[in-house]
C-alpha cells in the first residue's frame, strides 16, 4: 500500500474518482451531440449539453468507485498500478467510497430526471437502461458481461442520450455511428481483463479475456482496434453503393486515419506482451488504449463539424 497519510483528503478523493477514465464517457456525449447539431440539425442547447455531460461524468464515476469497492473485496485488486484508485493504495476504506459511490448516483440520476423533464420518455428510457447497466456492471463483469456493459454506456447509450437531449426524438445515426468508438471503449476494458486474466480465473471470475485466453484475446483486441477503422469504411462506402436512401457516413470520417499509427503502436504492444520493449508496456496497454481512444474520438468529432465547414463552402 501506498503511504497517503500526508495527502489532503480532497486530493484522496480525486484519485478515487479516478478523472484519467472520464474521456470513455464523455466523448460520446460530445460525439452525439455534434452529431445532434451538425447532421440532425438541431439548434444546439448549451444548458442542456453541460448537464448531460456532467450528468454522464457523475455516473461513470460512481460507477467505477461501486466497481473498486467489490473488487477490492473480492480479493481482485490489491496491486497499486498507476491507473490504481484510492481504496487499494489504502487512503480510503471500501465503506467510504461505497458511500460517495451512491451520492454520486443519486446526484447523477437527479440531473438526468431534470433532462428527462425538459426533454421526454424517449430519454428516460435510455437514462434508465444506461443506469442499471452502471450500477449492475460489476455483476456483469464477473459473468463475462463488461465488454457488454461498456459498449452500451459508454458508447451507444451516451451518444444516443445526447442526441435526444438537443433534439428531443430517436435515431439510428448515433447509434450505428458511435459503434466504432464503442468498440476502443471495450478494447480498454479488455486490455485491463487481459492482463489480469490469470488472476480473474483463480478467483473464478469470468471476462471475456478469461474465457479467450492469451492467445485468442491477442485476436479479440486486434479486432477491437483495428475493426472500430474498418467500420468507419464501411460506414462512408456501403451506403453509397447499395442504396441512396440509406444514411452515409460523411467521407470527412475519413480523417480517423491518421490514427493508424497509434493503432498499430498499441498492437505492438500487444505482440511484445510476453517480452515489452519497457517494463510497463503492457501493463499499462489499457491507458494506452483509453488514450487512442481519446485521439480517434476527437477525430471523429472533428469529421462531423469539418462535413458541416465543406458543404457551406
Amino acid at each position: 500500500m501506498e503511504s497517503g497519510s500526508s495527502l489532503p483528503l480532497l486530493r484522496k478523493w480525486i484519485i478515487a474518482f479516478r478523472p484519467w477514465a472520464l474521456p470513455a464517457s464523455t466523448m460520446p456525449v460530445v460525439f452525439g451531440t455534434s452529431l445532434a447539431v451538425v447532421i440532425g440539425k438541431a439548434r444546439f442547447s448549451l444548458g442542456p449539453f453541460l448537464l448531460a455531460l456532467i450528468g454522464m461524468m457523475v455516473l461513470h464515476t460512481a460507477a467505477n468507485m461501486l466497481s473498486d469497492v467489490f473488487d477490492f473485496r473480492r480479493g481482485l485488486d490489491r496491486d497499486v498500478t498507476p491507473v490504481s484508485g484510492a481504496i487499494v493504495r489504502g487512503w480510503l476504506n471500501a465503506r467510504q467510497v461505497a458511500a460517495g459511490s451512491a451520492v454520486l448516483f443519486l446526484i447523477g440520476t437527479t440531473i438526468g430526471l431534470y433532462l428527462v423533464s425538459v426533454t421526454g420518455k424517449t430519454l428516460l428510457i435510455i437514462g434508465a437502461l444506461g443506469l442499471a447497466v452502471g450500477v449492475f456492471y460489476t455483476v456483469l463483469k464477473y459473468h463475462a458481461l463488461g465488454d457488454l456493459a461498456v459498449f452500451l454506456n459508454f458508447g451507444l447509450l451516451g451518444s444516443l442520450g445526447a442526441w435526444v437531449v438537443q433534439t428531443g426524438r430517436f435515431s439510428w445515426i448515433p447509434v450505428i455511428w458511435t459503434v466504432p468508438m464503442a468498440m476502443l471503449v471495450v478494447a480498454i476494458l479488455h486490455s485491463n481483463n487481459w492482463r489480469d486474466s490469470i488472476s480473474d480465473r483463480e478467483r473464478r471470475v469470468i471476462t471475456v479475456a478469461a474465457l479467450l485466453g492469451d492467445r485468442g484475446s491477442l485476436v479479440y483486441y486486434g479486432f477491437l482496434v483495428f475493426g472500430s477503422m474498418s467500420i468507419i469504411g464501411g460506414l462512408i462506402f456501403l451506403p453509397r453503393l447499395v442504396s441512396a436512401r440509406t444514411a452515409a457516413m460523411p467521407l470527412t470520417f475519413l480523417v480517423t486515419v491518421l490514427a493508424l499509427p497509434r493503432a498499430l503502436s498499441l498492437w505492438g504492444r500487444a505482440l511484445r506482451r510476453h517480452s515489452p520493449r519497457q517494463p510497463m508496456d503492457f501493463l499499462i496497454l489499457d491507458g494506452a488504449t483509453a488514450n487512442y481512444n481519446l485521439v480517434f474520438g476527437l477525430l471523429c468529432t472533428a469529421a462531423v463539424w469539418l462535413d458541416l465547414v465543406i458543404s457551406s463552402l
